[in-house]
């Protein structure tokens, strides 16, 4: 296993991307004060429950995020309740989203 940090500048300040990544698997997640966005392999609706804004980006295993300097570049396929009320939402830009959780 490995991990990777990265610190993405937005408007709003920073935010600081996470990947674990394993042999043929990552799980990446990009964090800032107001909530997060991450791959599929997250829950959003238990993030939900448990009272976090959250919301995934596409990723597939054909079309996998893979690093975090891709993961600007996805756009958002699913938001819970907590991340559509900082304006996230489906179709929006990951880095567009970043200012939002910032």
């Amino acid at each position: 296993m490995e991990a990777f940090t990265k610190i993405f500048a937005t408007k709003n300040g920073p935010v600081e991307g996470i990947q674990t990544r394993w042999p043929g698997f990552s799980i990446l997640v990009v964090t800032g004060t107001k909530g997060f966005l991450a791959c599929p392999a997250i829950d959003i609706a238990a993030c939900q429950r448990y009272g976090a804004a959250a919301a995934l980006v596409e990723s597939t295993p054909q079309n996998p995020i893979g690093t975090l300097d891709r993961f600007p570049n996805r756009k958002v396929t699913q938001a819970n309740e907590k991340a559509r009320a900082l304006g996230i939402h489906e179709g929006m830009e990951a880095i567009e989203a970043f200012a939002l959780i910032a």
